[in-house]
């Protein structure tokens, strides 16, 4: 036999004795692997063995004796326990659990953070909405609106006010408004047993100097009645439009045919379709309706004798 066979020989031995005692080598390296296993996870879970676990096992071939074809003796050695290295995946997992769920706590979503902004926009649109609609201040508005300045006639409305007040009688005016709707007039209700006096005061006080009588309208509020008197100076251009409440059963005003003879028609228009008496009034009659002619037609209870006429 050659000498390259005589070593060939003694290789194949020294690996046929090493598997025969490699079973009994993996039973004692067990325990040793269960007492070391807490501190050696991290090593278990790279896949390389514990340290020293080769010189506790002096029958173990070493890699100088280690056979030429690993895989046919790394197919017949039994698999080492996997199972420890679940303890040091989930020890290894543990401290980035909190991590995760803080990071996932303080992530911000663009489309939930879009639409809270959009019911935001929303609700301020419907606040500012409903101020408007009820004259109050929008929350949120840094400055409150500013006052709307006075009309130009509001001394005109003053300077008469005072003078029926001081002329006529402390008394004399119920009321006294600039009427937006009507171009800023200035409006004067005056009680009607004043209403002859505060007339001529009008008339003929140099500051109203109100000639002219442009027009007389009557008005059925059901609650009551009005005659409103709308005077002019055609100098200055001063007007009034002066309101006369009078009682709905019974409605009477003085008349103002003797300051303003232009009041005749007028008056007469009121009486025949509203039914409001004038006193003094020269020729009070009916100027519409003939003079048999049941009700006033312009009267809100008014309900006509045959319907189709």
């Amino acid at each position: 036999m050659s000498e390259e066979n005589k070593r060939e020989a003694g290789r194949q031995e020294e690996t046929a004795a090493a598997e025969q005692q490699s079973p009994p080598a993996a039973e004692q390296t067990e325990p040793a692997a269960a007492e070391q296993r807490e501190p050696a996870n991290t090593q278990e879970v790279s896949g390389t063995e514990p340290a020293g676990a080769g010189a506790e096992h002096p029958n173990q071939p070493q890699p100088d004796t280690m056979p030429e074809h690993p895989d046919a003796s790394a197919s017949d050695k039994p698999a080492e326990p996997a199972e420890p290295a679940a303890p040091a995946a989930a020890n290894a997992d543990a401290p980035s659990a909190p991590a995760g769920e803080a990071a996932g706590a303080g992530a911000v979503d663009p489309e939930r953070e879009a639409k809270i902004k959009a019911a935001q926009e929303a609700r301020a649109k419907r606040l500012a909405a409903k101020a408007a609609a009820g004259g109050e201040a929008a929350p949120g508005d840094a400055e409150p609106a500013e006052p709307k300045p006075p009309s130009p006639k509001q001394p005109w409305l003053d300077e008469a006010v005072e003078l029926l007040k001081s002329e006529v009688h402390p008394e004399a005016v119920e009321e006294a408004v600039i009427n937006e709707l009507a171009g800023d007039m200035p409006t004067i209700t005056v009680k009607a047993e004043h209403w002859r006096a505060a007339a001529e005061l009008l008339k003929s006080h140099e500051k109203l100097g109100c000639n002219y009588l442009r027009n007389v309208t009557g008005v059925d509020y059901e609650a009551h009645m009005e005659v409103v008197y709308f005077v002019i100076n055609l100098e200055t251009k001063r007007e009034y439009a002066i309101k006369i409440r009078t009682d709905r059963e019974q409605p009477s005003v003085p008349s103002a045919v003797p300051v303003w003879p232009s009041a005749d028609w007028p008056e007469r228009e009121i009486y025949d379709l509203l039914g409001v008496d004038f006193p003094g009034h020269p020729d009070l009659r009916r100027i519409m309706m003939p003079d048999d002619w049941v009700g006033h037609p312009l009267r809100k209870d008014y309900v006509p004798l045959d319907p189709e006429v």
